[in-house]
């Protein structure tokens, strides 16, 4: 189950010690509290679009092939993906300032790691130990705040995080790009060097400024379900990916995740503490909502993964410009998702969702038509503001959906099986598109490796031939989920 997000349990009483930590939910706590969910956030935020960024230098600088490239970035995904649901039980289990303290460490050690990697194999295992410690992590920031602080201040301290993560997972990417195009390909590795201090900052405040909460000894953990949803999306990931460059998918590893899967499924409907109620789906809203979620964010994953690739291996824009094709998603979002909300509890989140994933198939639909032209001002950034606009309008409503399909005391876990769904959406997407953009681009006469640095002829149009079959087939999904939401989700009562 996700973290309890419910009315917080009675602080711990403080001691009268000179100098000894203040209770959990003590006032003195709640600023310390707030501050390390944010930088903490901001980490788990930041991550995947820096590294979209940063691939072509990073596989320029470890020799990294397209497939290697793809398990950089879903050797954080997996976990991520698999492990978030469990995550949020740890803090049940053990204590949310203990597992998200716990959750902080392992990220700093990841991304330590991650930059001082020699080669694109321990890139990818710090990676993996990096989705560990985020799944642990990313819970935590949100139940963390909602269990210091009381009802009645609870919404504008929410409202503070929020507004932080946005801004910081909007200068992330545009930072990113800035250091890469000024510092140099090899800067990418201080990317990941900037999670030490920001981590390290997190962690300090969470060790010396706050209590620990109660743990709770009594509360189960569906590590059987754990087990089986990390093995299912590691073989199929790893066999929709396939072994090397341009071979096709490994279907029997694909035949073992698909069982492993639907072993799951079968743990799950009988496990007294499942990590996803599958009751919950027994809801149209709520099973539209999650589709609409998975078939949107396969397509947005798709095309935040392999447009940086294409505007920098392949157009051989810098980095800076490349991060400007997500300021549109990244600005709107923040600007205008307080509005969206409340236009959703006026009219149902359906209708919001139908007409934002539209705009963001309209706006895949003029990636895929203009791609060819390599105007960046005149025609892909116009598209990605369209998308950014389009998401914008659909990210708010589809959590209303969600919230309103179940009863408010599974609120939690319902927020949080939608945001794993979301991360599994992208988890597949880069598997999938991966081995379908380097078949593409060898059908186009393309003589080296998509997302690569080269200077072979045909390069650049082969690859943008690649990114606009990929933009065409995330068109058609897009707009297949927000006919799902138009035609099943339902205005909550």
């Amino acid at each position: 189950m996700a973290a309890d997000l419910s009315d917080p349990p009675a602080a711990p009483p403080t001691s009268g010690k000179p100098g000894a930590l203040p209770g959990f939910c003590a006032p003195e706590a709640r600023k310390f509290i707030l501050l390390a969910a944010i930088l903490a956030s901001a980490l788990g935020f930041i991550d995947g679009t820096l590294v979209a960024i940063a691939l072509p230098a990073m596989r320029d600088g470890l020799g990294a092939s397209l497939v290697q490239a793809q398990w950089i970035n879903n050797g954080y995904l997996l976990p991520l993906s698999a492990l978030i649901l469990l995550g949020g039980a740890l803090g049940d289990r053990f204590g949310l300032a203990r597992t998200f303290a716990s959750g902080i460490a392992v990220f700093i050690v990841a991304s330590l790691a991650s930059a001082a990697a020699p080669t694109a194999e321990t890139l990818i295992a710090a990676r993996i130990l990096k989705g560990i410690g985020a799944a642990i992590m990313v819970p935590g920031s949100l139940a963390l705040i909602a269990r210091a602080y009381p009802a009645e201040e609870r919404g504008r301290a929410i409202g503070i995080w929020a507004a932080a993560s946005a801004l910081t997972t909007a200068l992330g990417p545009i930072l990113g790009g800035l250091a890469l195009s000024i510092g140099g390909p090899e800067t990418w590795r201080l990317l990941f060097a900037i999670n030490l201090p920001l981590g390290g900052i997190a962690l300090w405040m969470i060790l010396t400024k706050v209590a620990a909460d109660p743990a709770r000894p009594d509360h189960p953990l569906d590590l059987i379900g754990a087990i089986l949803i990390t093995g299912a999306l590691g073989a199929l990931a790893y066999g929709l990916t396939g072994a090397s460059e341009g071979s096709t998918a490994n279907w029997p590893v694909v035949f073992v995740g698909t069982v492993l899967f639907l072993l799951f499924l079968a743990w799950e409907a009988r496990c007294p503490y499942p990590m996803v109620p599958l009751d919950l789906f027994r809801d149209a809203s709520f099973a539209a909502a999650n589709a609409a979620t998975l078939l949107i964010y396969f397509a947005l994953s798709t095309v935040l993964f392999f447009l940086p690739m294409t505007l920098i291996a392949g157009w051989g824009l810098s980095e800076l410009y490349a991060s400007a094709a997500f300021a549109p998603l990244s600005v709107f979002i923040p600007l205008l998702s307080a509005k969206a909300g409340s236009w959703a509890d006026d009219y149902g989140p359906g209708p919001l969702i139908g007409v934002g994933g539209l705009l963001v198939a309209v706006s895949f639909a003029l990636l895929a038509l203009t791609t060819p032209a390599q105007n960046f001002f005149y025609f892909t950034l116009p598209a990605t503001a369209l998308m950014g606009l389009g998401m914008a309008l659909l990210v708010a409503p589809l959590s209303t959906a969600i919230m309103g399909a179940v009863p408010e005391e599974r609120s939690g876990t319902a927020s949080g099986i939608n945001n794993a769904v979301s991360r599994v959406a992208g988890l597949v997407a880069v598997a999938v598109m991966g081995s379908l953009a380097a078949a593409a681009y060898s059908g186009a006469g393309g003589l080296d490796s998509f997302g690569a640095f080269s200077d072979t002829e045909g390069h650049a149009s082969a690859m943008n031939a690649a990114f606009v079959t990929l933009a065409w087939i995330t068109a058609a999904l897009t707009a297949f989920g927000a006919v799902l939401a138009f035609l099943f989700i339902r205005k909550p009562d």
